[in-house]
């Protein structure tokens, strides 16, 4: 399952080479839910906005982020 993170505006993070922060959303594949959650954490600490499964993620949301998704 694709798990969709969004960060906040001073969130910005630096994980093999790529750099993730608000212009992106960022897309976990997980088992589910909570361990896709558990990724953000151990990549992101505290410092992410929220999750969606692809279930609740609304496509036209991608408009507010002008790097795309980027795979974690």
């Amino acid at each position: 399952m694709k798990i969709y993170i969004t960060l906040g505006q001073d969130h910005i993070h630096k994980v093999g080479g790529m750099v993730y922060d608000k212009d992106c959303v960022v897309v976990i594949e997980a088992e589910d839910e909570e361990s896709g959650r558990q990724i953000a954490f151990d990549n992101f600490g505290k410092k992410w906005f929220t999750s969606y499964t692809e279930n609740n993620w609304d496509e036209t949301k991608l408009r507010y982020y002008p790097r795309g998704y980027k795979e974690l």
